[in-house]
This record gives structure tokens, C-alpha cells and sequence, in this order.
């Protein structure tokens, strides 16, 4: 099994910046990529960003120039820098963890429990 704990979330105003962090544990072994998610009130889970173990990263449109994934395979930990935040951002934001089809926007294994990003206008 695999722990994954974020941190990071808050209420930004819209152009602002906030970093998203996330620490797994366990067996971690079986990790191949971790990404991120996020969902919005009414709509769908939607893919935000992932990267492999080796460090290839993918982004959905809406990410692409604004947002950075980053991993520290020391702590185990996953980054999300988001700039430029919009308030169509706003979302909960998942952790995900699992192997290397999560790079490719593929639902992962294991899910952390959400941070809350609120960006307003």
C-alpha cells in the first residue's frame, strides 16, 4: 500500500502563485509516476500534471506555461508550483501515484485525500 498526503492548498487572488506538495509512503517501490488532479464543483476529475520516476513530465492544456511539476525522489515528495493561478483553477487538487500510465494522464493506484485551491478574482 501507498500513503499519499498533500499540502499546499489555500485562497490566492487570481495572478497569484501557490506550491503544492506531496509526501508518499509505503511501498513506494511500486511507484513508477505521480500526478496531480484536480476537480471542481459539478464537473469531472479532470488530469492536471504527472511525472515519471525518471523524471518525464506531462501537462493538460490548461497547465501548460503556468503550472511546473517537480519530484525530490529523497523525501518522496511531489511538487506542483502553480503561477498565473485563475480562478477557473479553483478545484480540489488529488495526488495520484501508480505506474508509468499516470504520466499519460491514466488513473493511478492511489489517491490522497485533496487540497482545497481557491483563487479569486
Amino acid at each position: 500500500q501507498v500513503q499519499l498526503v498533500e499540502s499546499g492548498g489555500g485562497l490566492v487572488q487570481a495572478g497569484g502563485s501557490l506550491r503544492l506538495s506531496c509526501a508518499a509512503s509505503g511501498n513506494i517501490f511500486s511507484i513508477s509516476a505521480m500526478g496531480w488532479y484536480r476537480q471542481a464543483p459539478g464537473k469531472q476529475r479532470e488530469f492536471v500534471a504527472a511525472i515519471s520516476s525518471g523524471g518525464n513530465t506531462n501537462y493538460a492544456d490548461s497547465a501548460k506555461g503556468r503550472f511546473t511539476i517537480s519530484r525530490d525522489n529523497a523525501k518522496n515528495t511531489v511538487y506542483l508550483q502553480m503561477n498565473s493561478l485563475k480562478p477557473e483553477d479553483t478545484a480540489l487538487y488529488y495526488c495520484v501515484a501508480g505506474p508509468i500510465t499516470v504520466l499519460v494522464g491514466l488513473s493511478g493506484n492511489y489517491w490522497g485525500q485533496g487540497t482545497q485551491v481557491t483563487v479569486s478574482s
